[in-house]
C-alpha cells in the first residue's frame, strides 16, 4: 500500500471519529468506539460474499436439530471460507434498514459472529457504548460512515479499490492509535514499533543463521505482541530467507499481550489472514504474572516490550519479593541462586529473562531473540541487585 492510499485510509477513518463522535464523546474516548467499529467492518466486508451460504447452511443444520455452537461453528466456518463466520440475519450494511431498531439489531449481529470474534469485540468492550451511541443517535451516522463505497477496509480488492492486507491495516491502527494519544497527551510508543525497526530486527535473528534453516516447522514467539506486526513480519522474513534457500518452513506464532485493545487488534488481524489456529495462540494477560506458555520452547523470541513502566502490581500478583518462586526469575547459576528482580519502577530486563527461560536447550539452533531496550537498564543496578544478577546470568 502506497503512502498516500495510507494517509487517505487513516485520514477517512479519524473523519469519522470528527464528524460522528465530535460534541459527544471526549476525545479520548474517540478509540473505544472507532478501533473495533474498524475491525468490525474488515470482518463484515469479508464475509459479505458468503452471507446467503452461511445462513443457509445454518437453517440445514438446526432443521435437523443440530444448535449447540460445537456442532455448528466447524460448518459454518467451511461455509464462510474463513475460521470465523457472522450467522445473524444481519449484515452492517442491512442494519440501517431499520433505523429504529438498530440497537437491538447491531447487537443481535455482533452476537452472531464465532466465539473468536466474539472474544475480540468483547475485549474491545464497545458493547457498553452501543445504548449511549443509539440513544444520542449516533449508532446510525456511525454504521453508515464505515460502509461507505469509496473506502475498502477489507484485505480483498474490489472492483474500484485495493484491498488492505494485515501489514498495512497494521500500520493504519498504529498511526491511529497514535494520533488518539497525541490528541490526549499519552504516550504512544507501548503499543507499536516502527515497521523498519521490525524488519531489522527479522534480519538481525535470522540471516546469521540462514544457512543453517533446515525444512520443519519454527515457533516464533513475542511476549509484548501489541498489533502483532513483531509476529507477522518476522514471519515474512522467515519465509522468505528459508524460500530463497528451497526450503519449506511452517512458522507458527505465538504472542501475549496485556492491552485488551491492541491484543484484540493482534487476535483480529490473524484471523482475517486465514490463520485460525495462530490466532488462538494470541493470548490475553500479563506476559510477567500470569504466563500463558509456561512448558513452551521457542526457535525466535523478538519483543519491544514496555520499560521505564512500574510492575509492582505483577510483583503483588507473583507473591512479592519474598514469595515470588518463578522459575523464569530464580535462576540457579554456578551453584548459586539469583533472583532476577529487578527495582519495581523498570520491568523490562524481565521479558528478557522470561525469553530466556523459553530457550530451546541441546538442539543444533538454540534459540535466537531480538530485543529492544532503553539500554540504560541493561547497565545499572549495583552487584547483587536484580539487574546485576540478569547480566551475570544472560552474558
Amino acid at each position: 500500500m502506497n503512502h498516500s492510499t495510507h494517509n487517505k485510509i487513516v485520514n477517512f477513518i479519524w473523519s469519522i471519529a470528527d464528524d460522528v463522535l465530535r460534541d459527544h464523546y471526549r476525545r479520548g474516548k474517540y478509540p473505544d468506539i472507532i478501533l473495533p467499529m474498524t475491525v468490525i467492518r474488515r470482518f463484515d466486508a469479508v464475509l459479505e460474499p458468503t452471507k446467503e451460504q452461511v445462513l443457509a447452511q445454518k437453517a440445514q443444520l438446526e432443521a435437523k436439530g443440530l444448535t449447540a455452537p460445537e456442532q455448528l461453528e466447524p460448518a459454518l466456518k467451511l461455509a464462510s471460507g474463513y475460521p470465523f463466520f457472522n450467522a445473524s440475519s444481519f449484515t452492517l450494511r442491512s442494519l440501517l434498514d431499520d433505523p429504529r431498531q438498530i440497537a437491538a439489531n447491531f447487537r443481535a449481529y455482533l452476537e452472531g459472529f464465532s466465539e473468536n470474534v466474539v472474544d475480540i469485540i468483547r475485549n474491545f468492550r464497545l458493547h457498553q457504548h452501543i445504548d449511549t451511541l443509539a440513544r444520542k443517535n449516533l449508532l446510525y451516522p456511525l454504521i453508515e460512515k464505515f460502509i461507505d463505497p469509496k473506502i475498502n477496509l477489507s484485505p480483498n480488492p474490489t472492483d474500484d479499490l485495493p484491498g488492505i492486507d494485515n501489514h498495512a491495516m497494521g500500520t493504519i491502527f498504529e498511526e491511529l492509535v497514535r494520533r488518539f494519544n497525541e490528541e490526549n497527551n499519552e504516550e504512544a510508543g507501548e503499543h507499536f514499533t516502527p515497521r523498519d525497526v521490525v524488519r531489522l530486527m527479522a534480519r538481525l535473528t535470522f540471516e546469521p543463521i540462514a544457512d543453517d534453516l533446515q525444512d520443519g516447522t519454527y515457533l516464533i514467539y513475542d511476549g509484548a505482541a501489541g498489533t502483532g506486526g513483531m509476529l507477522t513480519l518476522a514471519e515474512d522474513e522467515l519465509q522468505r530467507i528459508t524460500r530463497e534457500r528451497g526450503l519449506k518452513v511452517n512458522a507458527h506464532l505465538y504472542g501475549q499481550e496485556v492491552n485488551p485493545e491492541t491484543y484484540a487488534i493482534a487476535k483480529a488481524d490473524l484471523l482475517l489472514k486465514g490463520d485460525g489456529v495462530e490466532a488462538d495462540n494470541i493470548k490475553m494477560g500479563s506476559t510477567l504474572a500470569e504466563d500463558a506458555f509456561p512448558n513452551l520452547r521457542f526457535d525466535f523470541m523478538l519483543s519491544n516490550p514496555p520499560y521505564g513502566k512500574r510492575w509492582k502490581t505483577d510483583l503483588a500478583n507473583m507473591g512479592g519479593k519474598d514469595g515470588l518462586n518463578d522459575s523464569r526469575f530464580i535462576v540457579m547459576h554456578k551453584g548459586e541462586e539469583l533472583r532476577l528482580i529487578p527495582r519495581v519502577s523498570d520491568g523490562q530486563l524481565l521479558f528478557l529473562a522470561n525469553k530466556v527461560a523459553k530457550m530451546k536447550r541441546g538442539t543444533p539452533l538454540g534459540s535466537r531473540i531480538a530485543e529492544v531496550h532503553n539500554g540504560s537498564s541493561l547497565f545499572t543496578g549495583d552487584a547483587g541487585s536484580g539487574e546485576s544478577n540478569i547480566r551475570r546470568y544472560i552474558i
